[in-house]
């Protein structure tokens, strides 16, 4: 019985379905200054909420960002995502030293570029993501990013 309540009440705690999710992403093409292609994955945040960095201390609190990418003939991982600078702070609900970002932030997956047709990356971002109160389920958002032929 205790755990049907708990799942009650953090449903009711959730954000109404009318209202969407408080992390929204968007994703779009891009060139680095060589012209390779680039996705970039912007992430904005409801006020008071936030997700974690792709990497965290330790692996017994939050779940950390995870970017995935589909594997495909036409494109492969150039390196590793790029994260700007997450805040990192002592978090009293984990007792744990944690690294998060807020609104506002892009990451930047770079690919190189096997052939010279249009191709499309698919992949998609899982997060978790936290106010001060409580903190959502992780959640998979799936991307399809397309980039032109190149001569």
């Amino acid at each position: 019985m205790r755990p049907l309540l708990s799942l009650l009440l953090a449903l009711s705690l959730a954000p109404a379905r009318g209202q969407g999710h408080p992390v929204r992403w968007s994703f779009m093409a891009e060139q680095d200054t060589s012209g390779a292609p680039v996705v970039a994955l912007h992430a904005n945040c409801d006020e008071g909420w936030h997700y974690y960095a792709l990497t965290l201390p330790r692996e017994d609190g939050p779940f950390p960002t995870v970017i995935h990418l589909a594997p495909s003939a036409a494109y492969q991982a150039a390196g590793p995502v790029v994260e700007p600078l997450p805040v990192e702070v002592e978090d009293p609900n984990f007792m744990m030293m944690v690294r998060y970002h807020g609104d506002g932030t892009v990451f930047r997956l770079p690919l190189k570029r096997l052939s010279n047709e249009a191709f499309n990356v698919e992949g998609g971002v899982e997060f978790m993501c936290c106010n001060d109160q409580m903190c959502l389920p992780p959640t998979t958002v799936k991307f399809n990013v397309p980039f032109p032929a190149v001569k």
